[in-house]
């Protein structure tokens, strides 16, 4: 990122991304979390399954209830980046 793009950045996209520089990285991000909002889905209550209870730990609500937006924001700021061509440049 160049200095006149980390100066017009929002904040909301500096604070998601400011330690990530390549494209290909936000992606990495944004799936694995992807994958994490999955897995916080309260399976052992849809399954009745001592092995389903015994891999997925979470049994509430409130983990999914934090990482949908978190997943969300991700998203945005990407967009954002690729909009405004902030990414640096692959050299």
């Amino acid at each position: 990122m160049n200095d006149s793009t980390v100066k017009k950045m929002p904040l909301w996209v500096l604070l998601a991304f400011s330690s990530i520089h390549k494209r290909k990285h936000a992606i990495i991000l944004i799936w694995v979390s992807t994958l994490f909002t999955l897995y916080c889905l309260p399976w052992p209550t849809f399954f009745n399954n001592e092995i389903i209870a015994t891999l997925f730990l979470i049994d509430d609500w409130s983990w999914i209830a934090m990482m949908i937006p978190i997943c969300i924001w991700y998203i945005l700021c990407l967009r954002w980046m690729d909009k405004n061509m902030a990414w640096k440049a692959a050299g």
